[in-house]
């Protein structure tokens, strides 16, 4: 890509709004995972008793386990939807801008 091309990708105002776009929701989504991950950290920090908790009497498995799955299983859903996002959205967005860009 040609310098003149990129300069002008960098000036087009739709490029600076869709390059917002993309951190604020990059944002969210890391801010939510933060708070799974690290919200389970803290838990095991703070309140063992709560998680060393078994699911049912007499049962083996404690309340732990089942939040530990539950926080990957909802990394694998946040990384999902921002895939799914970026793949649809933000990736024609930036297609019809590079088109615009090298008219």
């Amino acid at each position: 890509m040609s310098q003149e091309i990129y300069a002008r990708i960098r000036g087009n105002p739709k490029f600076q709004a869709l390059v917002s776009k993309r951190n604020a929701f990059s944002l969210i989504m890391l801010v939510l995972v933060f708070i799974a991950y690290y919200g389970y950290i803290l838990l095991i920090a703070f309140d063992k008793s709560l998680l060393a908790a078994k699911l049912s009497a007499g049962g083996v498995t404690s309340v732990g386990i089942p939040m530990g799955l539950g926080v990957i299983l909802i990394t694998i859903i946040l990384t999902w939807i921002y895939v799914r996002r970026a793949n649809s959205e933000f990736d024609a967005e930036a297609d019809a801008i590079i088109k615009e860009s090298q008219q």
